[in-house]
């Protein structure tokens, strides 16, 4: 094996060019499809987290403009959700919503605790909201049924508002905790009973408080801002819409709007997001392999010809190994090796710049978060390739250099030594 592996060495020595584009092909072609691969997957993974951000088996519904004139009524007039609204939600889709809730803006405060302040859009809500728009509580708890019942004054803030509002004491924030405390929202002071954990969206400047409470003290009456529910049953695009369809006719009937007026309500059916979100995934994921797979393919077409060509120019060194005594068998299994040895390593090289480049481009450009006025988001998440998809890469690049010298060595096997001599 020793004698081989130096034969190999002395004929790459001797044909440096045709070595190094050899190589070059075989590298570019897996560095290439790891690194798309890898891109691809830092998206894929971005719109995921992003994903879970909510219950994919939920819907929220905010009011809209009117689009068409009905009963008397020009198009362009303003639609507020009602308890009308709430009730009809409950009460008639009460076989397909499972918990329904609502969230009543009150506005922007400044919360304030002793000399610190912060600013935050404060809202009711039901019990559940966290659950559905999975937030996860840091410290403390949610409103709760009691809260709603007696409209109590309690708020739950975030971490980044807990951290403000403790100034020199966040740095002790396990013994000095803001649940318990309270603070000034306003003229009004409120209880704090919890504090949620940032999720990196713009959200974290929200504070949170019973619904009745929001309702009561600032006068909102029978309106309750944006409803919120979970459902079950509609496992298809159809069976949503087909609900989407029955649900805005109810509520539209409501405000006297056209049955098929789709400006009157905005619903984010967020399964139906998920449905869109996940073809969107696939789409890129398919896309990315096409083209990850033709680069792959352009390499083994580069190590073929490449082969073609080697045997070619040293059919007359087979020739003189085969009038001196070598056996077709062991130029074959030269040839065989030469091409397996050089794919590997190059393959492997390959490999490692690969990984290498979605490292760099994890480290550049999976942290940086995108401001989209409503929320915040990263656009690469993990933008890495599996080591099993390396190595299964370079496998097929070095299983098809062996196939692509196999096929010229044949040939250079069985050619008669004469021949051969005289081939220039």
């Amino acid at each position: 094996m020793r004698d081989i592996i130096s034969e190999i060495w002395s004929t790459v020595s001797r044909n440096k060019l045709r070595t190094a584009l050899t190589g070059f092909a075989v590298a570019w072609g897996i560095f290439m499809l790891i690194f798309l691969l890898g891109a691809g997957n830092g998206l894929i993974h971005a719109m995921n987290q992003d994903k879970d951000k909510f219950l994919t088996n939920s819907m929220e519904v905010f009011g809209g403009y009117t689009e068409k004139g009905y009963k008397g009524y020009k198009e362009g007039r303003q639609i507020e959700l009602n308890a009308k609204d709430f009730n009809t939600t409950s009460g008639r889709f009460r076989g397909v919503v499972d918990m329904v809730g609502a969230e009543l803006e009150a506005g922007s405060v400044t919360l304030s605790l002793g000399k610190n302040y912060y600013s935050a859009s404060l809202s009711g809500i039901y019990p559940g909201h966290f659950g559905i728009n999975k937030k996860t509580m840091a410290a403390g708890r949610e409103i709760n049924r009691i809260d709603i019942q007696e409209a109590r004054k309690v708020i739950v803030v975030s971490e980044t508002a807990a951290k403000e509002l403790l100034g020199a004491d966040a740095a002790r924030y396990g013994e000095a905790p803001l649940v318990g405390r309270y603070v000034k929202a306003g003229s009004f002071a409120f209880r704090v009973v919890g504090i949620y954990k940032d999720d990196g969206s713009m959200m974290n400047n929200g504070a949170y408080t019973a619904f009745t409470t929001v309702s009561k003290m600032y006068g909102k009456g029978d309106k309750v801002g944006n409803l919120l529910f979970t459902f079950h049953g509609l496992d298809t695009e159809a069976d949503n819409e087909a609900f989407e369809d029955r649900y805005r006719q109810a509520l539209n009937a409501n405000h006297d709007a056209a049955p098929d007026d789709n400006g009157a309500l905005w619903l984010w059916n967020r399964y139906s997001s998920n449905l869109q979100m996940q073809q969107g995934m696939n789409i890129i994921r398919t896309a990315l392999w096409i083209v990850g797979l033709f680069t792959l393919l352009s390499g083994v077409v580069g190590v073929s010809n490449i082969m073609l060509i080697t045997v070619k120019e040293r059919t007359r060194e087979f020739g003189i190994r085969k009038a001196i005594g070598a056996s077709p068998r062991s130029i074959l299994r030269l040839i065989i090796i030469e091409s397996i040895i050089t794919t590997t390593f190059f393959g492997y090289i390959g490999m490692v710049c690969g990984i290498a480049a979605n490292e760099i481009l994890d480290a550049r450009m999976g942290h940086d978060i995108v401001d989209l006025g409503v929320m915040q988001m990263r656009i690469f998440v993990d933008p890495t390739v599996g080591i099993g998809v390396c190595l299964q890469a370079t496998a097929v690049m070095i299983i098809a250099g062996t196939i692509a010298g196999l096929i010229p060595a044949r040939k250079a096997a069985r050619i008669r030594p004469i021949e051969a001599l005289r081939a220039e």
